[in-house]
């Protein structure tokens, strides 16, 4: 074998193996009676977790595994998270939301909470509640009266009081009945200057415009999102 070959194949070897050691396997945790997924980089600069949309139950296994809502846009982007040096805690349905701040913070701050779609809903609630993440980023979210459901983020905290610095993320062209986006701007406006927007564009459109496959889920930009995401603290 060529001596750069066998150069090229010792280097290949050792980047897979470095990549391979940047995180620690999922594993199942308990946060507040709850089980949830961590992924855990060996020294990670900062936390995120992440709250699915639809009914928010990922029914984790015992060894990590995520056995439903695997194509949620948070759900299939959690290792690009991870690989951007972040600790990650996927929740679950019943995960307190405050608990899950406490449990990440104890690993690493700042803590950003992100909630998609109707786990933008799960998020309000939670920090309607007490929790105090250091930063939020809502996706495809339930925002306004104007973004097409009665129940959403300024409804439940009824003012701005306690939402913690906030990213925005929404697609120009999301057409779910819930999460239009003409209910930003009012959000955003609501926000006295505690929230901003990322529109995106562009991506993959199929079936139920409120599913995963849609523009909603941001279907085709998984990249951009999570490097919009990450980003913020």
């Amino acid at each position: 074998m060529n001596r750069y070959w066998r150069i090229g194949l010792v280097s290949a070897a050792a980047i897979l193996a470095l990549a391979a050691g940047a995180a620690r396997a999922d594993e199942t945790v308990s946060v507040g009676g709850s089980r949830a997924v961590l992924i855990k980089p060996n020294a990670p600069r900062a936390s995120v977790i992440l709250i699915p949309g639809g009914d928010g139950a990922i029914s984790p296994g015992p060894n990590g595994e995520i056995n439903a809502l695997k194509f949620n846009q948070l759900v299939r982007t959690r290792h690009a998270y991870a690989a951007r040096g972040l600790a990650v805690l996927v929740v679950d349905a019943g995960t307190p939301l405050d608990a899950a701040v406490k449990y990440m913070a104890a690993i690493k701050r700042p803590v950003t909470v992100i909630g998609t779609s109707r786990g933008t809903i799960r998020a309000a609630q939670g920090i309607a509640q007490g929790a105090r993440p250091d930063a939020l980023v809502l996706t495809s979210g339930f925002l306004s009266a104007e973004s097409g459901s009665g129940q959403n983020v300024m409804s439940i905290l009824g003012s701005p009081g306690s939402l913690p610095r906030t990213l925005v993320i929404h697609h120009t062209q999301d057409s779910c009945r819930m999460t239009l986006p003409a209910g930003v701007e009012p959000f955003v406006k609501w926000s006295a200057g505690r929230a901003r927007v990322v529109w995106v564009s562009g991506g993959v459109n199929e079936g139920d415009p409120c599913q995963a496959r849609g523009h909603h889920g941001f279907n085709g930009l998984d990249g951009r999102v999570v490097g919009i995401a990450s980003g913020f603290r």
